[in-house]
């Protein structure tokens, strides 16, 4: 009778549980059994060991096998388990000596010819490992490098399970060309990966640092106030709603304002890469993400994909691959009611809970949220322009799609006006750079981290009313005017509480130790629309 044990890693949502692969022989007619509540995918490794054992050298067991999946309760889903399996199978064959294998974690899949295949999430595989004391660690060769991200776990990158035994047994490593890819070809060890798609489903693209042609602030005309919304939404964590005609240049400045954040620090990094990386999205040749991601799903997106889910075991939606990255919703009044109202949840939470029959799952979503919507549903409705042949009726239940509570957790609400004839020519004063808006946003964070240290909040977005009324107070008589919209009935309690933060973040642009009147006055211009008589440009203020 033989018996040894490995470990290896099932993922729920993004978090990682160590399970512990047993094998036992026994005499008896010959039979593989698999118990430990896997799933389909994990069901089939019985065949795919098998062979791979058999094709790498290795003689396979011809008495009764038992392999147990520990702890049982706990439900195992994927191919990442098989390297774990045919390492423990070959302990208790007593062909690896199975003291060798007690302290080590296995995460790969195995081919028929012996090869092994990286799967998703392995990098928050291996840091449940190293949360759970594991310093050892065997992920396929081509993985290796997003495995390394985790500092103090020893990584050993394998192409083919013979080479993992010779290394195992203390024999010299095969050289075999076979396993090595021809430079001038694709690993085929990746394909299937990265499934075809995915990230273009779900309007998917990463920051400046992934792309060739970065877009640039200063290619957008005119838009003055929208322009200084996303610096400021930028600069303090604000949610925006942009609403203007077809053309105006919503779209472009959403797709400008991942360019200006701030790059992720290390531990935001890892939290963006886990989740890309169970989503099979992360980009070839760059295992760890440092930019914001930019996530923007098609109108057509179900709830699921917004918010995550699945039949079988729930994947990330949009919410979650947006993490610390901007969500951009265009054409907002054409997602379903049921889709964006899931949004309240992760805006107030900052994550994601999926329940389903196999259990619970929990994917982080802080992300910026940004709103683009028609006045109407011809577009051409607006205080200046007659052109709209909309009814009343057509106008008030285009604008009603959006709900109430959504709105109300946007800080910043916008009108994008028509471009002038004047502006495309060139003939006006152009815009600032992104370069010059990114340096005033990353000042500002700097400013509002320090004023915030010992706290829980890093931007001004998160920050509660209350502790923004009675920890930090602005200048005296500069809250008169919001006061007074108050009473008037133009602003909620909740909506002044709201025009105080973007007044800290606006006092944090420009430099003020406090907000004083004038930025109160244009926080107050940028969440009512009303014009208040201070310049739209933050460059002006200071």
């Amino acid at each position: 009778m033989g018996f040894a044990r490995t470990c290896s890693v099932t993922l729920l949502g993004v978090e990682g549980v160590v399970v512990e692969v047993q094998a036992d022989l026994e005499p008896g007619v010959a039979a593989f059994t698999l118990v430990g509540l896997p799933d389909k995918s994990l069901s089939e490794s019985r065949d795919r060991v098998r062979a791979a054992v058999v094709n790498s050298g290795a003689e396979w067991p011809q008495k009764k096998l038992t392999v147990g999946l520990s702890p049982a309760s706990v439900p195992k889903a994927g191919s990442g388990f098989d390297l774990a399996v045919a390492c423990a199978v070959l302990g208790a064959a007593e062909r690896i000596d199975p003291r060798v294998l007690a302290d080590i974690v296995m995460i790969g899949e195995l081919g028929l010819d012996g090869r092994v295949r990286p799967v998703r999430g392995t990098l928050p595989a291996v840091l449940a490992a190293a949360d759970a004391g594991y310093e050892q660690v065997v992920v396929p060769e081509c993985a290796a490098a997003e495995a390394s991200l985790v500092p103090g776990v020893s990584v050993l990158g394998v192409r083919s399970l013979r080479q993992l035994i010779a290394v195992l047994t203390d024999e010299p490593v095969p050289e075999d060309e076979a396993d090595a890819p021809e430079p001038s070809r694709p690993d085929p060890l990746l394909s299937g990966l990265r499934l075809p798609g995915t990230d273009a489903a779900a309007g998917m693209h990463l920051g400046p640092g992934h792309q060739q042609h970065a877009p640039d602030l200063a290619d957008v005309v005119g838009q003055h106030a929208a322009r200084t919304a996303v610096e400021v939404a930028a600069a303090g964590g604000h949610h925006l709603f942009l609403e203007g005609p077809p053309g105006a240049g919503k779209t472009m400045l959403a797709e400008r304002l991942p360019t200006v954040l701030p790059r992720l620090t290390r531990t935001e990094s890892l939290e963006v890469t886990a989740v890309h990386s169970v989503a099979g999205l992360l980009p070839p040749g760059r295992p760890l993400i440092d930019t914001p991601p930019y996530c923007a799903p098609h109108h057509s997106a179900t709830m699921q994909a917004l918010v995550g889910g699945g039949t079988n075991s729930a994947r990330p939606g949009a919410v979650s691959l947006a993490h610390r990255g901007v969500l951009f919703l265009d054409e907002t009044p054409e997602f379903g009611v049921r889709a964006l109202d899931a949004l309240r949840q992760p805006l107030e939470s900052g994550h994601v809970v999926i329940a389903r029959s196999t259990g619970v799952v929990r994917f982080p979503a802080k992300f910026l949220m940004v709103l683009a919507a028609n006045p109407c549903p011809c577009g051409r409705f607006s205080r200046r322009d007659t052109s709209c042949e909309c009814p009343p009726s057509a106008v008030r239940r285009y604008q009603a799609r959006l709900s109430g509570p959504l709105l109300d957790r946007v800080d910043l609400r916008v009108e994008v006006e028509p471009v002038g004839r004047a502006e495309l020519a060139g003939r006006g004063p152009g815009g600032e750079s992104t370069a010059t808006v990114a340096d005033r946003v990353r000042a500002a964070r700097e400013r509002a981290t320090a004023r915030l240290a010992g706290s829980p909040w890093l931007t001004n977005g998160e920050v509660p009313g209350r502790e923004l009324r009675t920890r930090w107070h602005p200048a005296p008589g500069a809250m008169d005017e919001a006061e007074r919209s108050l009473e008037r009935g133009l602003l909620t309690a909740r909506g002044l509480d709201r025009v105080l933060r973007v007044a800290w973040t606006v006092a944090d642009l420009v430099g003020h130790d406090r907000p004083d009147a004038t930025d109160v006055a244009l926080a107050l211009q940028l969440r009512t629309g009303v014009p208040r008589g201070v310049p739209l440009t933050i460059g002006a203020l200071t």
